[in-house]
C-alpha cells in the first residue's frame, strides 16, 4: 500500500499543471493572452484569439465590429500605442461545456501626448471552444461610471 502511495504523490507531482485546469481556467486563459498580445501591441496576436464571426463593442467605437477584418480594423491603433492593460477583476460564468463568459475590470494604461493616461472600464468577454482551442466569440467593454459621492 505504501509503495501505491508513493507513485501516486510521485505522479500528482509530476503531473503539469495545466492538465489540472477545468474549462473555466482554460476559457479564461484565452483573456489573459488577449491582455497579453494587446500590451505588446501585437494586433496580429490579438485578431487570432477573435472567432472568424465574433463581434466586439469596443470602448472608443460606436460601431459593432463583426468579423475578422473589422476587429482588425478597430485595433489598428494598437502598434507603438503605448498601451498596456491590467485585470483587476474576473468572473467566468460556465454556460455550456464549450462557452464560457468572462466579466471584469481592466486598466488601460493609454500614452497621450507623451503622457500615460490611465483608463478603466468594464469588460465582457464570450469564449467558446473551437476544435482545441477557446477563442473570443463576443466582447464589449464600456467605460467605468464616475464614482458615486458618497
Amino acid at each position: 500500500m505504501t509503495r501505491s502511495k508513493i507513485i501516486f504523490a510521485a505522479l500528482l507531482i509530476l503531473w503539469p499543471l495545466h492538465a489540472l485546469a477545468g474549462p473555466a481556467e482554460d476559457a479564461s486563459a484565452v483573456i489573459d493572452r488577449w491582455a497579453a498580445a494587446l500590451s505588446a501591441n501585437d494586433v496580429d496576436a490579438v485578431v487570432k484569439l477573435y472567432t472568424p464571426d465574433a463581434l466586439l463593442y469596443g470602448i472608443t467605437s460606436f460601431k459593432l465590429a463583426v468579423g475578422t477584418e473589422a476587429i482588425r480594423e478597430y485595433f489598428k491603433t494598437a502598434p507603438e500605442s503605448g498601451k498596456k492593460i491590467a485585470i483587476s477583476e474576473r468572473h467566468m460564468v460556465v454556460l455550456a461545456d464549450a462557452a464560457m463568459m468572462g466579466v471584469g475590470i481592466y486598466r488601460f494604461d493609454l500614452i497621450q501626448n507623451g503622457v500615460q493616461v490611465p483608463r478603466s472600464a468594464r469588460f465582457t468577454f464570450v469564449v467558446v471552444k473551437r476544435g482545441d482551442d477557446w477563442l473570443i466569440a463576443h466582447h464589449h467593454s464600456s467605460a467605468l461610471p464616475p464614482a458615486p459621492y458618497q
